[in-house]
């Protein structure tokens, strides 16, 4: 399958023929990488990381994923740049394009990764914005393959905040791959009808069933249970009542029992506010795999550079 020079924005983009190929390499790059085996499929490319937000994972997965298939990635600050400030994004996209042979951007607004890719003239990859966050949806499929050796039928089930990035990405990409995909947030934060009917094309398309509910009886059957902050980045004046409103929401032991599965594992795609959204001995018991998806995000975010920009006769 060839993906080479596209842009990874949103999982809207990417069949689902192309997200099974994107974790098909990343398994095979993290086999490769278990064995001491690195490769040069990204030799002599340039890669500027954009951030607007700070961030962990996903700056370190871009930078050692890069490195390891010998790439040369430039972390670029909100001070080292004059992103939408003194220089429009249009005007740095087709100055770091002429540089650079793949931009990563992290940031607010979803209309800036957007603005970049059409100006660019090179691949760029979204590392987060207010809207998506498809690396990480990535690892978490990735993730999930590798604990059940399918994705198909099982059940998933996201807790809290119904709209911000991640329940958008995660409904987006199970849906798409024939994972049954629950929303459990209170009415306030349910996400967009726009969207919902969207996935619901989805869910339709791979054999999915797609569930919007407030009633905490819906983790029942869950394989997976998932959750995030409360209050996500930039969000931080909401927190108040945002712990009021998904204090009922919080991933306890008495919830993962609900599920009536013992081997439903508990994921988080971090950082984590222990006591809030997920207690401290749900988030360190046997069923959390949250680190095994903090690893995936390099081997994912790879397996999309190598795609999108390496060596075309190496994939």
């Amino acid at each position: 399958m060839n993906l080479f020079g596209r842009n990874f924005l949103t999982l809207k983009d990417y069949t689902r023929e192309e997200i099974e190929y994107l974790l098909d390499l990343a398994m095979k790059l993290k086999v490769d990488k278990k064995k001491g085996i690195t490769g040069d499929r990204l030799k002599g490319k340039n890669i500027a990381l954009l951030f607007e937000k700070p961030s962990t994972r996903t700056r370190c997965a871009f930078v050692v994923g890069a490195r390891d298939e010998g790439g040369f990635p430039e972390y670029l600050g909100k001070d080292d740049i004059q992103l939408g400030h003194k220089e429009s994004v249009a005007d740095t996209a087709r100055v770091l394009g002429r540089m650079f042979d793949g931009i990563e951007f992290r940031g607010f607004k979803h209309s800036t990764v957007e603005e970049l890719a059409k100006y660019a003239g090179v691949p760029v990859w979204n590392g987060l914005t207010d809207e998506y966050h498809p690396t990480q949806i990535l690892a978490d499929l990735l993730t999930m393959r590798e604990y059940f050796g399918k994705l198909e039928g099982l059940n998933f089930v996201y807790v809290g905040d119904g709209r911000n990035n991640m329940a958008n990405s995660l409904m987006i990409g199970m849906t798409k791959l024939g994972v049954n995909m629950t929303i459990l947030a209170p009415k306030s934060l349910h996400p967009s009808e726009e969207l919902v009917n969207l996935c619901k094309g989805y869910a339709k398309e791979s054999g999915a069933k797609l569930n919007i509910s407030d009633d905490l009886d819906a983790v029942k059957g869950a394989d997976v249970i998932y959750t995030d902050v409360w209050a996500s980045m930039g969000e931080e004046d909401k927190a108040k009542e945002r712990i009021e409103l998904l204090r009922p929401y919080q991933v306890n032991k008495e919830l993962m029992d609900k599920t009536g599965k013992d081997s439903t594992i508990f994921m988080h795609c971090l950082p984590a506010v222990k006591g809030y959204e997920v207690t401290e001995d749900v988030f360190e018991s046997d069923k959390s795999v949250v680190f095994d998806e903090a690893e995936n995000r390099m081997h994912t975010i790879k397996a999309v550079m190598v795609a999108t920009l390496g060596r075309e006769d190496d994939k």
